[in-house]
């Protein structure tokens, strides 16, 4: 091995160490991402705030950390990979450099759409217009007190005070909802 390692060159033994030290902190960052830490805190890089579209690009920074090692990652292994078939240094380095940023490119194209799939699970009352359930406890007649009723609302079922204006409906009456009264009280009506 030390043969190999003395044989490769001042260029390709840094490439080597880079991208070995690359692919430690790779493996690290992928281990510590699913277990749900995140290993890019505070690592992010100020590029100032005068930039356009500054604010808004939440976690999709192009100067991080992790990015940094994902172009070192695809730089490295780049070189490695193709130094016996492109015998000029200068295009392997750009052959190299372009696949690093190609790399970073897919990786946060890889995470944006992975936060597009995120839903909130904030319940917009003004959904709750139209949606059917049940009686959980009876509701007096003509507004003359509150129940509560279980409504399928953005694909869960929540709990919501309610009131009607016609007869009193009992428990397990199926129901509709007419008005959001406020944020946490329903007019509703017989189904």
């Amino acid at each position: 091995m030390e043969e190999w390692w003395n044989a490769l060159g001042l260029f390709m033994q840094s490439v080597w160490c880079i991208t070995l030290f690359a692919s430690l902190v790779f493996i690290i960052q992928t281990i510590l991402t699913f277990v749900g830490m995140d290993a890019d805190g505070g690592m992010d890089v100020d590029m100032g705030s005068d930039m356009p579209g500054d604010g808004d690009a939440g976690p999709f920074q192009l100067f991080t950390f992790r990015n940094f090692i994902n172009f070192l990652l695809g730089f490295g292994w780049s070189i490695i990979s193709f130094q016996g078939v492109i015998q000029n240094q200068f295009m392997l380095i750009l052959v190299a450099a372009v696949i690093g940023v190609l790399l970073v490119i897919a990786v946060m194209a890889i995470f944006r759409f992975m936060s597009r799939m995120e839903q909130s699970g904030t319940i917009q009352m003004a959904n709750a217009v139209g949606c059917r359930g049940n009686v959980y406890l009876k509701i007096p007649a003509n507004k003359r007190g509150e129940g509560k009723v279980q409504i399928s609302i953005q694909g869960a079922i929540r709990e919501f005070d309610a009131i009607t204006l016609g007869e009193e409906l009992e428990t397990g009456a199926p129901i509709q909802v007419v008005e959001v009264v406020n944020d946490s009280m329903l007019l509703v009506e017989r189904f």
